[in-house]
């Protein structure tokens, strides 16, 4: 089976499951979120394994962070996320280890605000006060339409890469096609449902067409830090839970701004 038909079988089964939960909402997709924090956060930690994380404060910071978006919103998820700041603090001081407490400290709070919030800006985009559902229905759809249509577009097009000491496989002619797809998306999803001007639809999706690749690009950065490919095997060929949703790390905090900034609807 050809990669791309891989990610189609994996997309086969676990896109219903995703948007079922955030269909449901509430503590149905809080709980989906919270076990992809978990999971997302060990790999995270697998990875930065050099630098010593203190795990128990980051996972303390970014379960904190989804409860906080949960109860709060955004204030509180921030409040939640930073508690890693804290506890990481404390359990360096009564640490035995060696390690640089600066490398030791700071992994462990980016892993709390970089997996905890932006999963976190999921949940809060389902919880717009006017459809919220619709909003993230499509920032994933626009996102997994993007990632699929680069993928083939680069497969076949691809001659120009976009950082070849980063990621080579991702050339600016699949970025040319996932942006095409992402904004395709939003338009229709957005504007046809008289949720958004044609304009604020086009720059929505103009905005998570960026945004996306740049999560993948950044958690790429950090694997070819590590000196792996992967960040994990659970999903098989396709890597890690965290491989999987970096791109969303960075896109749904983009498009959440990006509706708030458009004003009141």
């Amino acid at each position: 089976m050809s990669h791309l038909l891989s990610r189609l079988a994996l997309a086969a089964v676990c896109v219903p499951l995703v948007l079922g939960l955030l269909y449901l909402g509430d503590w149905w997709l809080f709980g989906l979120l919270c076990v992809a924090a978990a999971i997302s956060l060990h790999e995270y930690w697998l990875l930065a394994r050099e630098q010593q994380p203190l795990t128990l404060a980051g996972y303390a910071g970014g379960l904190l962070a989804l409860l906080g978006a949960e109860r709060g919103g955004v204030p509180w998820m921030l409040g939640g996320a930073l508690t890693a700041f804290v506890f990481a603090f404390v359990l360096k001081a009564i640490s035995e280890t060696r390690t640089e407490p600066t490398a030791s400290i700071s992994v462990t709070v980016m892993g709390s605000v970089w997996i905890g919030c932006g999963l976190a800006f999921v949940f809060l985009l389902r919880g717009l006060p006017e459809h919220g559902r619709l909003a993230a229905y499509t920032v994933l759809l626009a996102i997994w339409a993007g990632d699929t249509l680069a993928y083939a577009g680069g497969r076949a097009l691809g001659r120009h890469r976009m950082a070849p000491s980063t990621s080579p496989g991702k050339t600016w002619e699949g970025f040319a096609f996932g942006t095409a797809a992402t904004v395709f998306v939003a338009f229709v999803a957005l504007y046809k449902a008289h949720f958004l001007s044609v304009s604020e639809s086009l720059v929505l999706g103009g905005v998570i067409a960026v945004a996306a690749p740049l999560g993948d690009l950044f958690e790429s950065m950090l694997k070819r830090d590590a000196g792996v490919k992967d960040t994990g095997r659970l999903l098989g060929g396709h890597g890690g839970v965290l491989d999987r949703i970096d791109a969303i790390l960075f896109a749904a905090p983009a498009a959440y701004f990006c509706i708030l900034a458009f004003g009141p609807r």
